[in-house]
């Protein structure tokens, strides 16, 4: 019996700790997000569109996106979210795509790692900091994402 009980509870941990170390790279320079399993595996890669200016985070809204480790701290359903991209039209509804994956990034509350309303932009630096995805690939990235996990964004070369 306890050894079936051990068995069991192997079982239901195994996944757990596993995915618990998978990390996620993001490069500036290739415009690409990767998630890395703990024995440097690709577990899942695809585009992204980073900060419209090269180097790191300095203050807000200059259009980096910051650099270094960080970890996400809450996973959003970001389908109601509104943005004004300063375009004339104003606030946006969906303008973080389905899902936002806030970071721990110090001095910055509102980095993240989300889906967009601009499909033709990924692949570009154009994002006000975050990094944007398309919404297809933020709900794969969502199944290997947990609170916690470590976020390694790569230094630009400038």
């Amino acid at each position: 019996m306890k050894r079936h009980i051990l068995i069991i509870f192997a079982l239901i941990m195994l996944p757990l700790t596993t995915s618990a170390r998978n990390h996620i790279y993001v490069s500036k320079k290739k415009l690409q997000l990767y998630v890395v399993s703990e024995s440097c595996d690709t577990l899942f890669r695809c585009p992204v569109a980073c900060g419209a200016n090269l180097g790191n985070k300095t203050r807000e809204g200059d259009k980096k996106t910051p650099e270094g480790t960080f970890k996400i701290t809450k996973m959003y359903d970001a389908t109601s979210w509104q943005h004004d991209f300063g375009d004339g039209r104003g606030m946006r509804k969906g303008a973080y795509g389905p899902l936002f994956f806030r970071l721990n990034v110090p001095g910055f509350n509102d980095i993240g790692i989300h889906g967009t309303i601009f499909p033709e932009s990924i692949g570009t630096r154009s994002s006000e900091g975050c990094v944007r995805m398309r919404n297809e690939d933020i709900r794969r990235l969502y199944r290997y994402c947990y609170i916690g996990m470590q976020v390694i964004i790569e230094k630009d070369e400038i």
